[in-house]
């Protein structure tokens, strides 16, 4: 069998555990998905990447963190790695390290399919560090473009909830 063959059946598999993730008990996912990690026929860190989500969607936040890091040291493709960092810092986010969690989510890279996604998350990492200004600015300035009119407004005012109040002109 080609690497790529083999590849392509685990990704089927993994696909199917997350399918059935809701109908099936916590530990016995992570099991699986352990499994699963065990026997990915490539050298990246797909097979970390997705116990750590597995772990991470199961309230084990800590052993996730361990593996999204080992994910990272082992590399991954654009989508995935894009994906982590929303995944990772939410995950500090609620290990309580705030810090790390809004370095991460501050550099996290675009990519179409995680959207706006790094700025909602990072908002809220901002908030939980009580950076409300921030945390709402991030938010405004990600919904900005979406917006069909009011944009050159809306950017002001997000820009005055964290610019220092300028002194009055006569």
């Amino acid at each position: 069998m080609s690497v790529e063959w083999e590849t392509a059946a685990w990704s089927a598999a993994v696909a199917d555990l997350w399918d059935r993730v809701d109908s099936t008990p916590p530990d016995e996912a992570i099991a699986a998905m352990r499994s699963l990690a065990a026997a990915y026929p490539g050298a990246d860190g797909r097979a970390a990447f997705e116990l750590a989500g597995m772990l991470d969607s199961l309230g084990r936040e800590h052993d996730a963190e361990r593996e999204y890091e080992r994910a990272l040291a082992l590399g991954l493709d654009a989508e995935r790695h894009a994906q982590l960092a929303v995944q990772y810092g939410s995950t500090l986010r609620n290990t309580g390290r705030l810090d790390e969690s809004i370095a991460v989510l501050a550099a996290a890279p675009e990519h179409p399919s995680t959207g706006a996604s790094p700025r909602v998350f990072l908002a809220l990492a901002l908030h939980s560090a009580g950076r409300h200004d921030e945390a709402l600015r991030v938010v405004i300035e990600a919904l900005e473009p979406t917006l069909p009119r009011y944009n050159r407004s809306v950017r002001a005012y997000a820009e005055a909830l964290t610019e220092p109040e300028r002194p009055a002109t006569r």
